[in-house]
């Protein structure tokens, strides 16, 4: 049976890992001999599936459910059916087995792959599907659409036993009606056999009925039309608690026209909306089907998908491609044949489906910052990756700004890997050039929506003599420390003021990583300390103007981050400047500028960026605080 798993499961990735088969994962796999059954469990990707990962059932035990009495009521049915389901698992509670494991065991064949191709679905979500099945696969068996779970077990098994009545054998192809097919054999060779079959009979179909599959390639947005609606719909669709999702632009052009299969319904809802995006608009649309849309199609400005992170919106923006592919495909048997209102509502209201969903989408949840959008400017190292990975820590959903988009890149891979796939995200900036601040927040505003918290971290330090500094790096650290907090704060606080729609939103953080050196003045560092200064003044002017817009601005004001690269950098670091500008009286060496800066602060030690990104939380958690400047320093600079 090793040999026969570990085949199983390289099919399984073979077809995972293709998009024209699979999407989001779907499809399940099994092998099986006379006693046991070995099938993909729910939640596992069959892209990445292991032999070992298979769940073992015992088949006599499963096959009770076909001779036992079952309710006539569908979901008390439903849940004997799971009792059964359970109960088969070997060991018991080893892993959830597929819903659709009882249709694995009543095929006779060694091995099943059922995969969801848009080829396939093309046809099998047609109006004319039956009769194509029958022209260009006489061999196989059609089954009209029946409602996922024991109620499919049983139809198939039925429409089995009389097929091998009349043939003597069972099909190795079973088309179901909305939903995809079932390929079985008793080698893993035949299984590709077929596959390629069905694909190229039906490749050669839709290039004969000129079906155009160019057309659905997305479209472009308008980035200024994005930057205007999508922070607000970020708002219309937030959750009873305010947490605004997420809103990724997809392009432009019209949603899917209603629901094809169930794996549609599970992820993209049944139905999109389509209108102006307005709260009205958006209320109609829930009071009409009792959820808020998945997909919007907003007229003039783009076409939207939401998420409670970008996880979800992109397995969204998947189900809403698969959907218009197979939409376009169903064109050459006829056109869409859409659910109909009880088998939609069906499968909306079915828990197996809500369980998949949920395993399928899961990640990084809750925590102090609970999926908002938080921007790190200077994110890629120092005290801006560890203010990064803090935020990420406690929830947040995290866009690494950095000049250095590689290291940024980098950056976000590895917060990804610790926190969650695509819990961060990479984007370039030049905080002191506004073109490009204005392509980082256009950028945001097309991924994510909008922006719940922003942290100006980004800054430079050139330490000197004033009467020898030259007017060259004195511009150098204005430009960027000043003029980029600036340019920050403007472009940003443009898209955070429209996640307030008609007076409603919760409020949003603007927070500036400060310094100690802009609550006292700083030894020959008079362009650094002169640009922090300045920034608290930026900071108490922007918070009065932005609290109408409920934006929060503050500094934090952290002591010396001796560990971080600004300090030790062994050409570039503070400690080697201090040295050769004679800072530090009597050092000879950096070690003795180190030992300085450590014997100034009370608590002994330098500051960490998990000290900051505390403070910064607080100012976010802090419903009465705008305007100040909160010391991070170990005591060695207090307020008064």
């Amino acid at each position: 049976m090793e040999k026969k798993l570990e085949a199983i499961a390289a099919l399984s990735r073979k077809y995972g890992s293709n998009a024209d088969y699979v999407f989001l994962g779907g499809g399940n796999t099994s092998v099986k001999n006379k006693d046991f059954l070995y099938i993909k469990p729910s939640g596992v990707a069959l892209a990445t599936i292991k032999a070992e990962q298979f769940v073992k059932i015992d088949r006599a035990s499963l096959e009770e459910m076909f001779v036992s009495e079952m309710p006539t009521d569908a979901s008390a049915r439903e849940a004997k059916a799971k009792s059964f389901l359970e109960r088969s698992v070997r060991p018991i509670g080893a892993g959830r087995p597929s819903v659709e494991t009882p249709v694995h065991d009543v095929i006779d064949y060694t091995y099943i792959v059922h995969l969801h191709p848009a080829l396939v679905n093309g046809m099998t979500c047609s109006k004319n599907g039956a009769e194509a099945c029958k022209r260009l696969f006489p061999e196989a068996l059609w089954i009209g659409y029946i409602d996922p779970g024991c109620t499919l077990s049983f139809a198939v098994k039925k429409r089995l036993d009389a097929y091998k009545a009349e043939h003597g054998v069972q099909p190795k192809v079973i088309f179901l009606q909305k939903h995809g097919v079932f390929v079985g054999s008793d080698t893993a060779e035949e299984i590709e056999e077929i596959y390629d079959r069905i694909m190229g009979v039906l490749d050669a179909e839709y290039k004969a009925a000129k079906v155009d599959l160019d057309s659905l390639a997305p479209k472009s947005a308008n980035p200024e039309a994005v930057a205007k609606v999508a922070p607000a719909l970020r708002q219309i669709l937030s959750n009873e608690d305010g947490v605004r999702p997420v809103v990724q632009c997809v392009g432009a052009g019209l949603p899917f026209g209603g629901p094809l299969t169930p794996d549609h319904v599970v992820y993209a809802k049944s139905f999109a909306y389509v209108g102006d995006g307005t709260y009205d608009g958006i209320s109609a649309f829930k009071a009409e089907h009792g959820y808020l849309p998945k997909v919007l199609g907003i007229e003039g400005m783009g076409l939207f998908v939401v998420g409670d992170t970008p996880k979800d919106a992109d397995a969204v923006a998947q189900a809403l491609q698969n959907a218009l592919r197979v939409q376009a495909l169903t064109e050459a048997f006829g056109g869409p044949n859409y659910l109909d209102e009880r088998e939609y509502k069906f499968i909306e209201n079915w828990e197996v489906e809500s369980y998949r969903r949920s395993v399928s989408l899961k990640g990084a949840a809750g925590g102090r910052l609970q999926n908002r959008i938080c921007v790190v400017t200077g994110g890629a190292q120092g005290f801006g990756l560890g203010i990064a990975e803090y935020l990420a820590a406690n929830g947040g959903i995290i866009v690494v700004a950095d000049m250095n988009l590689e290291g940024a890149q980098q950056a976000a891979d590895q917060l990804c890997a610790k926190y969650g796939a695509k819990r961060a995200f990479a984007v370039a900036v030049n905080i002191a050039n506004e073109d490009s601040v204005a392509e980082m927040v256009s950028e945001i505003a097309l991924a994510v929506g909008g922006i719940d918290l922003f942290v100006a971290n980004a800054g430079v330090v050139r330490a000197g003599s004033v009467k020898e500094m030259t007017l060259k790096d004195w511009e150098f650290v204005t430009d960027i420390n000043y003029n980029g907090y600036f340019l920050c704060v403007k472009h940003a606080a443009r898209l955070m003021a429209r996640q307030i729609v008609e007076g409603k939103g919760r409020w949003t953080d603007i927070v500036q990583v400060n310094s100690k050196s802009g609550l006292e003045g700083s030894n020959r560092n008079g362009a650094y300390a002169g640009s922090k200064f300045g920034t608290i003044g930026l900071t108490q002017s922007f918070a009065l103007e932005l609290v109408g817009d409920s934006i929060k601005v503050n500094s934090v004001c952290p002591g010396n981050y001796l560990d971080g690269p600004l300090w030790s950098h062994p050409e570039k670091g503070l400690f080697v400047q201090y040295l050769n500008s004679g800072k530090v009286p009597g050092a000879k060496n950096v070690d003795d500028v180190r030992k300085f800066y450590e014997a100034k602060v009370p608590m002994r030690r330098g500051c960490f960026p998990e000290d900051v990104a505390k403070a910064i939380i607080y100012c976010v958690e802090q419903d009465y605080e705008t305007g100040q400047a909160i010391p991070v320093t170990g005591g060695q600079v207090m307020l008064h």
